[in-house]
């Protein structure tokens, strides 16, 4: 599922390194209707938790460079993963797709806001 359908159709800004979803003006709402539903998501990793060498937690942006620059891009457009098999990840921004149940999760993060969540049955290496 492309992020689009997430937080709606938009495009990257690249000056400002940031994406401008057309969802809503504030780029702040979040789509609820996804609540529950199981998805596949691709998109690249900031890791926060490890367990042994793998990523057991981790923020899912849409593009390379979100969320460590100021401002981090607003909550509709992070989901905060989690799975318990660590993902063996030893990179920032590494490409995956995620597959697993999908909700709306507001969560604070030092990096960021988070509006979704995805509990994760599967993290694999991206290939497009």
């Amino acid at each position: 599922m492309p992020y689009s359908e997430i937080i709606g159709e938009g495009e990257l800004d690249e000056q400002n390194d940031t994406w401008n979803p057309i969802f809503d003006e504030n780029a702040t709402k979040l789509n609820t209707a996804l609540d529950g539903v199981s998805v596949k998501l691709p998109g690249f990793i900031i890791p926060l938790d490890y367990d042994g060498t793998g990523v057991t937690a981790f923020m899912l942006v849409p593009y390379i460079g979100a969320s460590i620059h100021v401002p981090p891009p607003p909550a509709n457009q992070l989901v905060l993963v989690t799975t318990e098999r660590p993902y063996e990840s030893d990179r920032l921004f590494s490409p995956v797709t995620v597959t697993g149940m999908f909700g709306t999760a507001s969560t604070s993060t030092q990096l960021a806001e988070i509006g979704y969540a995805l509990s994760a049955d599967r993290v694999m290496p991206y290939r497009g």
